[in-house]
């Protein structure tokens, strides 16, 4: 701004809206005695002054104070231009970054590159995917909620952010971002070997009933989802939700082998991930911690139907941004994710891939994830993991 005023010949006055406002008004006492000297009347001779000049010194003077007032009045439009184009320029303006709190390659990833090769047609802006990873996703959580509220970063959580405050790794919670859409949930399914003597998950329960320590399960790291919907199942049932010691593990995958090998009795772990092993025979899923059955096996019990207990535990992503984002960008990101998420697109990638998709706009979503912090708060709080 500063560089179209020197094209004037001016110098830039204030740098901001009321510091503008403040030399115009000090200026306009200024301006009105131009307007008066300068003698644009219909009458040459309204003024004494201008009876004592010729007619062309008063033709000169008056163009002098008009190109004056003329640069003035285009100073004026220009800055009021500089000053106001960013309250009505059209959102989004240029790139936006989608940061991933995870890993390249996994299903936070995947599902997060999917979302953002799609909200470029939705946006007509290019979105580009960051993975900001460690601090068991601390990092990267921070990296969205510590992002300008503007609309340009906005990220994908993940349902950790309902666990790392209750273990003292952050104080961040979902309280601290706009709520975009819940876009996926993968609920953990209840997995033991194919030649297990247990053919339903009331046989198993009754089984560590009898022989609490006993069994053993893996499937993530020491208080990871998979260990707390576990507990939760155990909680859920009056029973103690240590009574299945757990193996840490880096994952489901390496749970599963383990649970192959014969090195662990239960994974409860994702329907996606156990699903190449299913499907070989090598393992058996006996039931799924939601209230409807999965999309790949849909005669798999709910915990509903085979205990009559409503507990449930999903791995969920959602899309967010930094709290305080203005409701208008909040609006028309709603809508463009709303549209991905309804797409062939999205919905055949994540059906090949097993992912559960769910919807839940920013109301609706909120309950949601704040559902999931307190049931896994209260989990980690009977398991001796809070803090």
């Amino acid at each position: 701004m500063r560089a179209k005023f020197a094209d004037l010949g001016l110098e830039a006055i204030g740098n901001s809206p009321d510091e503008f406002a403040a030399v115009i008004k000090s200026e306009i006492p200024t301006w009105a005695k131009m307007i008066k000297e300068s003698g644009i009347k219909p009458d040459w001779h309204a003024s004494p002054e201008a009876a004592k000049l010729t007619r062309s010194t008063i033709l000169t003077q008056r163009r002098r104070s008009m190109r004056a007032i003329v640069r003035a009045a285009r100073a004026l439009a220009l800055a009021l231009t500089c000053f106001a184009a960013p309250s009505f320029a059209a959102y989004p303006e240029r790139p936006v970054t989608l940061i991933v709190p995870w890993g390249a390659g996994g299903g936070t990833d995947a599902t997060a590159r999917i979302i953002g090769s799609l909200l470029e047609k939705e946006l007509g802006q290019p979105v580009n995917v960051v993975n900001r990873t460690g601090g068991s996703g601390v990092v990267g959580h921070q990296a969205i909620a510590s992002s300008p509220p503007d609309g340009y970063t906005i990220g994908m959580i993940t349902v950790e952010i309902g666990m790392m405050h209750w273990v003292g790794l952050t104080n961040l919670s979902a309280n601290d971002y706009t709520l975009i859409g819940v876009v996926n949930a993968d609920p953990a399914g209840v997995n033991v070997r194919a030649d297990a003597p247990y053919k339903s998950l009331k046989d198993l329960l009754a089984a560590v009933k009898a022989n609490p320590g006993k069994f053993k399960a893996s499937g993530t790291g020491q208080g990871g989802i998979w260990h707390l919907a576990l507990a939760g199942l155990l909680k859920d049932q009056g029973m103690d939700p240590a009574a299945v010691p757990w193996v840490p593990s880096n994952g489901a995958a390496p749970g599963l082998q383990d649970l192959v090998s014969g090195g662990v009795e239960v994974v409860p772990c994702s329907i996606p991930e156990a699903r190449s092993l299913i499907d070989a025979g090598k393992v058996r899923a006996l039931a799924i911690m939601d209230a409807n059955p999965p999309a790949l096996y849909p005669n798999l019990p709910t915990l509903k139907q085979e205990l009559g207990s409503n507990w449930s535990m999903a791995a969920w992503r959602a899309i967010a941004a930094p709290k305080g984002l203005p409701h208008d960008i909040q609006a028309k990101l709603v809508a463009a994710l709303k549209k991905v998420h309804e797409s062939k697109e999205f919905r055949g990638f994540m059906a090949a891939r097993g992912y559960g998709v769910i919807w839940y706009g920013p109301d609706d979503g909120v309950r949601f994830v704040s559902k999931s912090d307190a049931d896994l708060g209260a989990v980690m709080k009977a398991t001796g993991i809070a803090k």
